[in-house]
C-alpha cells in the first residue's frame, strides 16, 4: 500500500564529487534556498536527490544510490514530486516536434505542453467534486463548492497580475490556457521565457490540488523578471500551503520578501573527508 509523505525531513549524500565527500542538508518544512556561485554543486545535489527518487514518487530504494532521505513520516513509500529546470533550451528531439507540432521549439514550451494535459484533468476532478457537493444536499454546499474552485480562481488572478503590464489576460472560458492581448488569441508557446517560466511553476503549484508535495526548482530566475523573482516564493505558498520548496539560486532578488533565514550556503552543509 503506498504511504506518501508530508515532505523531507533530511538530505544526505555519501559523495557528492571527489573533495566533497559528504552532504548532510537538515530541511525546513517550508521553503529551503541553497544558494553559491556557479560550479559550487548546488544543481549536482539537487540532480542527486531527484535522481534518488521513483518516477511514480517510489522512495524505497533511493539509499542504494548514495542519497538517504529522510521523511515525514519516516515510514513512507513515496513522495509527491515535481521538478522545474527552468533553461529555455532548444527542443532538440524531432520526433517530438514531429509528433506534438511544430508550435513546441523549446524545452519550457514541451513542459508546457504537458501541464495543458494535466490541466485539463485537474478541472474534471475539481468540477467532479464540485458537483458531488452541490447534489448532497448539504446546507453549506454552496460554500463548499466556492471553496473548491477557489484555487484555479487564485491562479488566473496571479498571472493576469504578473501580466498584466503587458496586456495580456487568460481567456477564462477556455478549457486550456490561452491569453488574450489586445483582441488576439496566444498560446503559452507565444509567451517571452520569464512567462512560460512563471505560469509553468504557478501552474505545476495549482494541479497538485493542495496536496502535500515537493516542488524542486533548479535556479527558477533565469530569465525572470526581478519584480516576479521577489514575489515566486509567496505566490507558491499562497497558491498551495502544503508545498515544500526546494531550489537553487544565486539571485538576491528571489530571497528579498522575509526568505534570508532560508538560505543555505552549500559549503555549510558539505565536508571533505
Amino acid at each position: 500500500m503506498q504511504k506518501y509523505a508530508d515532505y523531507i525531513k533530511k538530505i544526505e549524500i555519501d559523495s557528492l564529487w571527489s573533495g566533497r565527500r559528504h552532504v548532510v542538508w537538515e530541511l525546513d518544512r517550508k521553503v529551503n534556498i541553497l544558494s553559491g556561485i556557479n560550479g559550487v554543486g548546488k544543481s549536482t545535489i539537487l540532480n542527486k536527490v531527484v535522481r534518488s527518487i521513483g518516477a511514480n514518487g517510489d522512495v524505497v530504494n533511493h539509499a542504494v544510490k548514495g542519497v538517504h532521505i529522510t521523511f515525514s513520516p519516516e515510514d513512507a513509500t513515496h513522495i509527491r514530486y515535481d521538478v522545474i529546470r527552468s533553461f529555455d533550451r532548444p527542443l532538440l528531439n524531432t520526433d517530438m516536434l514531429g509528433e506534438v507540432g511544430a508550435n513546441l521549439v523549446t524545452e519550457l514550451d514541451w513542459q508546457l505542453f504537458k501541464l495543458q494535459r494535466k490541466y485539463l484533468d485537474y478541472q474534471v476532478n475539481i468540477g467532479n467534486r464540485i458537483i458531488a457537493v452541490l447534489q448532497s444536499g448539504r446546507p453549506d454546499a454552496a460554500a463548499e463548492a466556492q471553496a473548491i474552485s477557489e484555487p484555479k480562481k487564485k491562479f488566473q488572478d496571479m498571472v493576469d497580475d504578473l501580466f498584466s503590464d503587458t496586456g495580456k489576460t487568460i481567456i477564462r472560458t477556455e478549457n486550456e490556457i490561452r491569453f488574450s492581448q489586445i483582441g488576439e488569441t496566444l498560446y503559452p508557446y507565444q509567451l517571452s521565457s520569464g512567462e512560460k517560466q512563471v505560469l509553468a511553476i504557478l501552474l505545476t503549484v495549482l494541479i497538485e490540488d493542495n496536496r502535500p508535495y515537493v516542488l524542486f526548482l533548479d535556479e527558477p530566475e533565469v530569465s525572470m523578471h526581478v519584480e516576479w523573482q521577489k514575489r515566486l516564493i509567496d505566490l507558491i505558498l499562497d497558491l498551495n500551503g502544503n508545498v515544500q520548496v526546494i531550489l537553487t539560486t544565486h539571485s538576491p532578488a528571489v530571497v528579498m520578501n522575509g526568505w534570508i533565514d532560508r538560505i543555505t550556503e552549500v559549503s555549510d552543509i558539505t565536508d571533505n573527508e
